[in-house]
């Protein structure tokens, strides 16, 4: 029972990146399906088109980040574990769940906004900038989901 709090802290740790990580996955799957087709029918776009399937990676990035401050947190990294009561794992455990909820849904829904993008570039290519405005928007979120998580970690007391 005495390291319940750390079982707590890792499992924020755990869901903060396979949640964040699952959802890059899902989303930039779903844009290198649509990257796939026009790169098909024209080679020169892939440049432009891959840059919109490497959109939705970055929530993976950013639950990997709260899940290093995390590991570091409770003296994971470095060395000497510390001693986590019950109560402080599971505010660490509630504080990496932003990143982990909003980067699983962000980043599928940032792929659906890349593929749709893709579309854009694949028939307009001169267009590319404004086309990167779509998927950018949904980044707006997970960036903000990323520094919730990181300032409650980082200022979560043990």
């Amino acid at each position: 029972m005495d390291k319940l709090g750390i079982v707590y802290a890792l499992l924020g740790a755990a869901l903060a990146v396979l949640l964040a990580g699952a959802g890059s996955a899902i989303g930039v799957g779903i844009a290198g399906q649509a990257a796939s087709g026009v790169v098909s029918e024209d080679p020169g776009k892939f440049a432009k088109v891959l840059i919109m399937q490497l959109l939705p990676g970055t929530q993976g990035l950013y639950g990997l980040i709260i899940g290093f401050v995390t590991l570091s947190k409770v003296g994971l990294l470095g060395g000497g574990v510390q001693d986590v009561p019950v109560q402080t794992g599971l505010m660490i455990l509630g504080a990496c769940l932003p990143i982990g909820i909003v980067g699983l849904i962000s980043a599928r829904a940032q792929g659906k906004t890349a593929a749709a993008a893709i579309g854009i570039v694949a028939k307009k290519p001169e267009q590319f900038g404004k086309a990167m405005l779509f998927p950018a928007m949904v980044e707006t979120y997970a960036i903000l989901a990323l520094l919730i998580s990181f300032l409650a970690v980082s200022n979560i007391q043990i």
